[in-house]
């Protein structure tokens, strides 16, 4: 029996790219989908997109009814997610959902329980200066403190046997998700591997939603949770 891949997508203000991401999600080299958006109380139109165009490619759409941010979107993608690995899967095009398998594909074997798709290992880094400067800092002090060795614990592509992300209690209700689950999973004892990505960055203006106190939140939340 194929085990089965879930993907969470948290949604918020993507009317012009969820319908094309969704396509690509599911042309993923990966047998068993299931796919699983999270609309964060969107006011651009793209509630009326997933009800008409997206609804009937995906497996479930939750709509919450106030904007809670990212790590809220999450835990609600979580708490419905069936299949045997979840991984997280942000609503643009900034990483290729062809690349899943290298991300997940040790989780299914049984090789690991986390598996983090690095943006910076093993190769050139991409995106813009302040973001890498501020992303290698937050990590490197993240690392301090779970004694883990990643290079990129701000990534998107989080991929997680469904019962260890299911047991863990997420608080953080935007980007602060990002180290608080790295500090609750290396608090299981559990060690995180990593494995090279792609990674296309986009700018504010493309609708880039992390900014300056969201670093800040970042840091209080590794002293926090470690």
């Amino acid at each position: 029996m194929s085990q089965v891949l879930s993907i969470i997508i948290p949604c918020y203000n993507e009317k012009n790219s969820i319908l094309a991401l969704v396509r690509k999600v599911m042309d993923a080299p990966i047998e068993e989908k299931e796919i699983i958006i999270v609309d964060d109380c969107s006011t651009d139109g793209t509630r009326e997109v997933l009800e008409k165009d997206v609804k009937p490619l995906v497996s479930k759409i939750v709509y919450h009814e106030k904007n809670a941010g990212k790590g809220a979107a999450l835990r609600t993608g979580f708490k419905h997610a069936t299949g045997d690995v979840v991984i997280i899967q942000d609503a643009d095009f900034e990483y290729d959902p062809n690349e899943y398998p290298r991300v997940v594909n040790p989780i299914f074997e049984g090789k690991c329980k986390v598996m983090y798709g690095s943006r910076f290992k093993g190769q050139r880094a991409k995106g813009y200066v302040l973001n890498r400067i501020a992303n290698r800092f937050l990590t490197g002090v993240s690392n301090f403190f779970t004694h883990q060795r990643l290079t990129d614990m701000e990534t998107c592509y989080k991929a997680f046997k469904r019962e260890v992300i299911q047991a863990v209690n997420i608080e953080e209700n935007r980007f602060g998700f990002e180290p608080e689950i790295t500090a609750k999973i290396s608090k299981m004892g559990i060690r995180i591997r990593e494995v090279p990505i792609s990674y296309y960055p986009r700018t504010n203006q493309e609708g880039k939603k992390i900014g300056f106190r969201d670093g800040v939140r970042a840091i209080y939340c590794i002293v926090r949770y470690r």
